[in-house]
C-alpha cells in the first residue's frame, strides 16, 4: 500500500468514527418521543395550574399578564382563528389561551426560552415557535386597527389634545428613536460590545396620551435618527406631502400668519417646516430658552411612552438574544400591545419616570432656512401675550 493509499484509508476510517459518534449522540438525545418532564404539562405546567385561579382574582391576573381580564379576552378573540391548532393521534394541541399566555409572559419578563420551558413544560423549540407566531399574529390582526393611518380630522384632534395638555399649538406628535439592543451574534468579528452595531432602531411618533401614532422598525443603530426618519414610511410621506396633515392654521389668539402643523423632536432630527427641534445651547437668547422649555415640555410625551413601553414589556431591559427578524416582530407586537393596554387599562404613573431604552447615535444636521423661520415664529409667539404661560420664565 502506497503512502497516499494509507492516508486515504485513515481519513475514511476517521470520518466513519466521527459520523458514528454523532449518530450515537443524536440517538442518546432522542430517547423520548415526549420527554417525561413535558408530558406532565397538563398536571404541572404553570398555565394549567394557575390560569383558572388567576381569572378569579382580577388584580393578580393584571400583575401576571400586565393587562386586565377584559383586555386579555379581547386580544385572545382577535387572535384565536390564527392560533388555534388541531389535535392529532400523537398529542393534544396547545390551546390559543396557552399560546397567548406564553407569549405575554415572555414579553412581560424577558425570560429565556429555557426558563419558560421549565415553567410551562413545553419544549424550548416549541416555545420559540409559539412566541414568533403569536407576535406576528398580533401585528397582522391589530397593527392597522390600533395604529391606523391618520386622516386630517385625526391630526386635528391630536393637535387639540396636545395644546390642551402641553400648551404647544399646531403639534401633531412627538418624535424620537431608541435603540433596541440585541446580543452580539457569534463569529461576528467584534471583540467588544458596541450597542450601535448590534441594535435595531424603533422610530416612533406618539400623541399626548402616550399612544403610538406610527412606528418604523428595522433600521440598525449605526444609521442615525435623521437618516432613519427620511427613509421611513412616515418621513417619505411627509416629504411627498402625502401625510394628510391639515391646512396651515394661525396660532391661537392670532389671525396671521398661518403656521404649519409640526412634530416636536430633539437635536438628533433635522429641522424642517414640519419638525421642530431645540435651539443649540451655545449663545442662546432668553426667547430661545423659552422656546426650548416649551418644546421639551411637549416632547415629554415620547419619553413617557417609551418609559411605559419598556417598564411594562421588560423584554427590552436587556439585549434580546434572538436574530434580527425575530426581534423586529417582538418590537412591533409590544408596540401594538402598548396601545391596546393603554387604551383599555390606562397606565401606572411610576412607569413614565424611568426609561431604560438607549438613544440612537446622531450627528448634527443643519436645517433649511424655512425650518428656521417656522421655529423663530413659534419662539416669538411663546413670549407674546397670546402664547405665553405664567410659569415659563421660572423654568429657564
Amino acid at each position: 500500500m502506497t503512502t497516499e493509499d494509507e492516508i486515504q484509508f485513515w481519513l475514511l476510517l476517521l470520518g466513519y468514527v466521527v459520523s458514528r459518534r454523532k449518530r450515537r449522540k443524536r440517538e442518546t438525545i432522542r430517547n423520548y418521543w415526549v420527554h417525561p418532564l413535558t408530558s406532565q404539562r397538563f398536571s404541572k405546567g404553570q398555565f394549567h395550574l394557575r390560569y383558572g385561579d388567576l381569572r378569579k382574582c382580577p388584580k393578580r391576573f393584571f400583575d401576571y399578564f400586565k393587562m386586565s381580564i377584559r383586555t386579555f379576552d379581547e386580544l385572545l378573540e382577535n387572535l384565536r382563528p390564527v392560533l388555534i391548532r388541531s389535535d392529532t393521534k400523537m398529542r393534544a394541541a396547545i390551546s390559543p389561551e396557552e399560546r397567548l399566555c406564553v407569549t405575554i409572559k415572555y414579553l412581560a419578563t424577558g425570560q429565556s426560552f429555557t426558563s419558560l420551558h421549565f415553567r410551562f413544560l413545553i419544549g424550548k423549540a416549541t416555545i420559540r415557535l409559539i412566541v414568533r407566531e403569536t407576535c406576528r399574529a398580533i401585528c397582522d390582526a391589530l397593527l392597522n386597527v390600533l395604529m391606523p393611518e391618520p386622516t386630517p380630522e385625526t391630526w386635528q384632534q391630536i393637535a387639540e389634545d396636545f395644546y390642551t395638555t402641553t400648551s404647544f399649538p399646531n403639534c401633531v406628535g412627538a418624535l424620537d428613536a431608541k435603540d433596541i439592543r440585541m446580543k452580539m451574534p457569534p463569529n461576528s468579528g467584534s471583540k467588544r460590545w458596541d450597542s450601535s452595531k448590534h441594535s435595531i432602531v424603533l422610530l416612533a411618533l406618539v400623541d399626548s396620551s402616550y399612544r403610538f401614532i406610527a412606528i418604523d422598525v428595522g433600521a440598525y443603530g449605526t444609521t442615525g435618527c435623521c437618516r432613519i426618519f427620511k427613509k421611513s414610511n412616515l418621513g417619505r410621506k411627509l416629504k411627498e406631502g402625502k401625510l394628510n396633515l391639515p391646512e396651515h392654521q394661525a396660532l391661537p389668539g392670532t389671525s396671521h400668519p398661518p403656521m404649519p402643523y409640526i412634530f416636536v423632536a430633539d437635536e438628533a432630527f433635522g429641522l424642517t417646516e414640519n419638525i421642530l427641534r431645540p435651539y443649540p445651547n451655545r449663545n442662546i437668547t432668553p426667547i430661545q430658552k423659552v422656546f426650548n422649555y416649551r418644546l421639551i415640555r411637549a416632547r415629554r410625551a415620547i419619553d413617557s411612552a417609551f418609559g411605559i413601553l419598556s417598564n411594562k414589556w421588560r423584554v427590552f431591559f436587556a439585549p434580546i438574544q434572538l436574530e434580527a427578524n425575530f426581534v423586529q416582530d417582538i418590537i412591533k407586537a409590544a408596540c401594538v400591545l402598548h396601545n391596546l393596554v393603554l387604551l383599555r387599562d390606562g397606565f401606572v404613573f411610576e412607569d413614565i419616570l424611568s426609561n431604560p431604552l438607549h438613544d440612537v447615535a446622531w450627528s448634527t444636521v443643519r436645517g433649511p432656512v424655512s425650518g428656521m423661520l417656522v421655529r423663530n415664529s413659534f419662539a416669538s409667539y411663546f413670549v407674546s401675550p397670546q402664547g405665553e404661560i405664567p410659569w415659563q420664565n421660572e423654568k429657564i
